[in-house]
């Protein structure tokens, strides 16, 4: 496999530029700020930061309240001074020498909502990471991403995953529908069916369909609700669960703190009939902050056979009782209907990528959730919080899931209903103190949680539309279960300073799940003629209950403000699902002895920034599968039909390299033109990823399934006074379905996804007043291509991505 020449030439040039040029004699004058935050009442300053507003330029201080902040150019600049239950202080002065001066904080009038490092958020480029302690979680000596959506100059009425996360390293991303529906990435050569392998969140909280039993993504928040997504990597299995991908978490916007009513107004619309309209309010009145938004969405699809329909709302109440306890309820619910075009196989692909053989396929999701956030601050030093959190919800297919090479003769056609009831609970005491001299933080929680998943499957109708009503509700003709289960964890971290520079982050989760399945599947033996000769059903109750420990340590050294070193190990587990042994696909038989995920995953990496002008970070990971659950290739010896075979195949290894920079080219000038902004980026990702100890000489050394070797994305970010443009190229190598490492079928289930190059543009001009225009070109260059193979919904086979297409968005703001 090759990787275009042009491409390699562009990223040597930015790294080159980034690694090898010495910004410091570049830049303009520069002067020195120091000083003390004092605090009347304690001599310890908790999470002290001074920033300086609108650049990228902060400090932390010490727990005396000490603090520096270097290469600060001249001019007139706004300092920002906070830390934990004080109320924030600015001060404007003009700097051209080197200066000293004091905050005195006083006792909170309002509770802070992590404007901490906002300062830093502010610069141009699109991301940033997580700081050592925020929103209750420990982030020291680990790999975060935090991708800042007012930045981005991408197509984000459609959620287009390819541009949103174009700058988080080593994401292989499912392109399954026009307008991001349901997002599936996976990182580190994870599969990214549905996200399962990340916690996935939003404002901190579950959202997927069972932590446990069924831990895939239906729905996706719009990215133009969103202030932010976070992204941390297998270490965060400690605070947020056992698995291996680490956190996804959605940040929503919330109302404006400075006017009592905001509204927003985005209207778009773009090819094969696509059109959005997203509304939105919000403010603050008195001690209630409040920020509500309702979406619908509608397209033709790029396919026949495509369309969809989606509502999609959300409402958001804080309410600050007193200056030390704040209250906030969240209500979210999303509806969509969508038809699907099924797969195709290899030689119908190469015929017409947009052609479709399936009428009869038809998928609906119903996505209810609620959530009541407490926070305390019980001292400066001291805070409590506790997320409550449920979900009520369902997602519903039918259609034809034979083969893509079989007729399909408008039978019956199979209804598979998934039912969610879950509520969960979460406690966080964040204390920070002092040892040896050394200001120190420690995270304490404890995690309930109870998740209900019912999965019904049978005949329904033989029709062409959404009809999902089963023909003999009472005697469903392939599965009837319920699947209860519980989990308990207690988790603690705590952030050890040795010195300024060196800091290690330990530790230590304890968990206990407890998972039941109660129901009955029927077998079947058909004649030649396709009769039924034999109809067995099959009552079953299983349970399965289990506690174990998991550890981890972090290691970060900051050899100075801008070049930091970080280190870590944790393990990671991740259980079987009971919902996929009694789910009936003539494509898939999965193995019914088949048990626990288990292992770990180690980072070591660099990173850093200079103020404005670039940002880097390179990061070599490793993660170990005991066990590893993945799919085979086999052959029915009766029908002699190729199916999938899940099972645990085999102990399997993943090692990578992680490369991200960014460079604000004009800002390397001491005197840049007026008006221009110009940064370049470059993400790049090696994985090699294979099986490993096996007694099954068909896979043993073979590629791990849905792994791209190389994965880069390249984009240009030019600005001009209110213009802003992107440029962006995808490049994806070329990676196995299944871990036989088949590479083509006739069902077109297995096969290799070939290598694919995508170009996309985006265009967004702002005016002085209150409106916004926006254009997007997806996939400029029309490249008929595709991420995914499926075995089952949305229709087995090739599942082909959209050709080029064109949005344009009109924003209006008051």
């Amino acid at each position: 496999m090759q990787v275009p020449k042009s491409s390699i030439k562009l990223l040597m040039g930015i790294l080159l530029m980034v690694f090898g040029t010495s910004y410091q004699h570049l830049l303009a004058q520069e002067f020195t700020i120091s000083g003390k935050i004092i605090i009347e009442e304690s001599a310890e300053v908790s999470q002290g930061v001074v920033a300086i507003k609108g650049t990228s330029i902060y400090t932390k201080t010490d727990s005396q309240g000490n603090f520096q902040l270097d290469k600060v150019p001249a001019g007139t600049h706004t300092l920002v001074a906070f830390c934990l239950g004080k109320a924030i202080q600015e001060r404007t002065l003009s700097v051209d020498r080197n200066i000293v001066l004091e905050f005195e904080l006083q006792d909170l009038d309002q509770t802070l909502d992590l404007v901490t490092i906002q300062a830093a958020r502010e610069a141009e480029f699109g991301l940033t990471r997580l700081q050592a302690v925020e929103d209750f979680g420990i982030y020291e000596g680990r790999k975060s991403e935090v991708i800042i959506l007012k930045n981005l100059v991408a197509n984000l009425s459609t959620n287009n995953a390819r541009q949103v996360y174009a700058r988080i390293t080593g994401l292989n991303i499912w392109e399954s529908d026009q307008a991001g529906l349901q997002l599936g990435i996976g990182g580190r050569g994870l599969n990214p069916n549905r996200s399962s392998n990340f916690n996935v969140r939003q404002n901190g909280y579950d959202i997927a369909a069972d932590a446990l039993g069924y831990p895939e993504s239906y729905y996706t928040p719009p990215v133009e609700a969103l202030e932010r997504i976070e992204i941390v990597r297998g270490a965060a299995s400690l605070q947020y669960g056992t698995q291996f991908g680490g956190l996804l978490n959605f940040k929503f916007k919330t109302g404006p703190r400075d006017k009592k009513i905001a509204l927003n107004a985005r209207q778009s619309v773009g090819s094969w009939g696509f059109f959005n309209t997203f509304n939105s309010i919000g403010g603050t009145v008195g001690k209630l902050n409040y920020y509500t938004y309702y979406q619908y969405k509608r397209s033709d699809g790029y396919r026949p056979n495509s369309g969809f329909d989606s509502h999609n709302f959300y409402a958001s109440l804080n309410y600050e009782f007193s200056p030390k306890f704040s209250a906030n309820i969240e209500l979210t619910k999303m509806h969509y209907l969508a038809q699907q075009a099924g797969g195709l196989t290899d030689r119908l692909f190469q015929e017409n990528p947009r052609q479709s053989i399936r009428t009869r396929n038809w998928f609906k999701v119903d996505w209810n959730l609620l959530a009541l956030n407490l926070t305390y601050n019980i001292t400066p030093n001291t805070k409590l919080n506790m997320r409550n959190f449920a979900l009520d919800a369902q997602r519903l297919s039918v259609g034809n899931l034979e083969r893509i090479n079989v007729i399909d003769f408008g039978q019956e056609r199979t209804l598979i209903d998934g039912q969610f009831q879950n509520l969960g609970h979460e406690t966080r005491l964040l204390h920070s103190y002092n040892l040896a001299g050394q200001h120190n933080t420690l995270l304490v929680g404890l995690r309930l949680y109870q998740g209900t998943t019912y999965a019904r499957q049978g005949f329904g109708s033989a029709g062409n539309g959404p009809d999902f009503r089963y023909l003999n509700p009472g005697d469903l003709e392939d599965s009837d279960y319920v699947f209860p289960n519980q989990n308990t964890a207690v988790f603690a971290e705590s952030i050890l300073n040795i010195n300024e520079k060196l800091s290690f982050t330990p530790g230590i989760r304890w968990e206990r799940i407890w998972t039941f399945a109660k129901g009955y599947y029927k077998q079947y033996v058909i004649d030649a003629a396709g009769n039924i000769i034999v109809n067995n059903r099959i009552d079953e109750r299983l349970s399965r209950s289990r506690d174990f420990i998991l550890l981890g340590l972090g290691m970060s050294y900051k050899v100075d403000k801008s070049f930091e070193l970080y280190a870590n190990v944790s393990q990671n587990y991740r259980a079987i699902n009971f919902t996929d042994l009694r789910i009936n696909n003539p494509n898939l038989r999965v193995d019914p002895n088949i048990q626990d995920e288990r292992g770990y995953t180690a980072d070591i990496g660099i990173r850093g920034r200079n103020n404005n002008v670039f940002n880097y970070e390179v990061t070599l990971f490793f993660i170990n599968y005991y066990g590893k659950i993945g799919q085979v290739l086999r052959t029915d010896t009766v029908l002699f039909n190729d199916f999938r075979f899940r099972s645990n195949i085999a102990d399997a290894r993943n090692i990578g390299v992680e490369a991200f920079t960014e460079v604000s080219l004009l800002e390397l000038w001491k005197s840049r033109p007026k008006h221009w902004q110009w940064s370049l980026f470059a993400n790049v990702a090696w994985i090699d990823a294979r099986y490993t100890n096996t007694q099954d000489n068909a896979i043993r050394s073979r590629l791990v399934e849905m792994v791209p070797p190389v994965n880069i994305k390249i984009g240009s970010v030019l600005r001009y006074q209110s213009f802003n443009t992107t440029l962006q190229y995808s490049y994806v190598g070329a990676h196995f379905s299944d871990a036989s490492n088949t590479r083509r079928t006739a069902t077109a289930i297995e096969g290799l996804i070939p290598t694919y190059q995508v170009l996309d543009f985006s265009i967004v001009y702002q005016s002085k007043s209150f409106w916004q225009i926006e254009a997007s070109c997806n996939n400029l260059l029309n490249e008929q291509y595709f991420t995914r193979r499926a075995e089952a919904y949305p229709g087995p086979g090739i599942i082909p991505a959209d050709g080029r297409a064109f949005y344009l968005t009109l924003q209006l703001k008051m």
